[in-house]
């Protein structure tokens, strides 16, 4: 099984593939797709939606897990940007049959850190750990990239049960 987290952003998209196997989970890649700042906004998005594509026809992830919206009552404006973004990966994956599963950045961190408040670099060490990888991932947006991964490595068997109660 292989799981495909994102992060989402309209400048730094960070994404993680993960291979599941019977020792767990391993890193297969990661990295980011940029979409350029001095561009427009349908250009970013354009970039955004062709490099997710390019991850998800490349690696055939089995199940894409991404960071639900955040929104701060104080910058609507950026919530409704991010919205954009997350659009455009959701399509992406819908294009490729590839199913998408939500969660919040509260729930990730607190099922990879045991606190939903927990700051960029415990979440950077607690992915390092889980992968047992020689550095700190880098940038931040890999990092919490494979962080949901992991969240749905960790919650997927539960949420499969939820499926089938529904």
């Amino acid at each position: 099984m292989r799981i495909l987290g994102i992060d989402p952003g309209l400048n730094v998209t960070g994404y993680g593939v993960l291979e599941v196997g019977r020792d767990g989970p391993r890193l297969c890649e990661a990295g980011v797709v940029h979409g350029k700042t001095r561009n427009s906004l349908t250009a970013r998005l354009a970039q955004i939606h062709d490099g997710v594509a390019d991850v998800v026809a490349s690696f055939r992830p089995d199940v894409m897990a991404l960071e639900e919206l955040y929104s701060h009552y104080k910058r609507p404006r950026t919530a409704i940007l991010m919205g954009h973004a997350r659009g455009v990966i959701c399509l992406a994956a819908t294009q490729a049959g590839v199913p998408v599963v939500h969660y919040s950045a509260t729930q990730i961190k607190k099922i990879l850190t045991g606190s939903g408040r927990a700051p960029k670099s415990q979440v950077q060490r607690a992915i390092q750990h889980e992968l047992k990888l020689d550095q700190l991932p880098e940038p931040p947006d890999v990092a919490d990239a494979l962080a949901i991964a992991l969240c749905h490595y960790y919650l997927k068997d539960r949420s499969a049960r939820m499926k089938g109660e529904g």
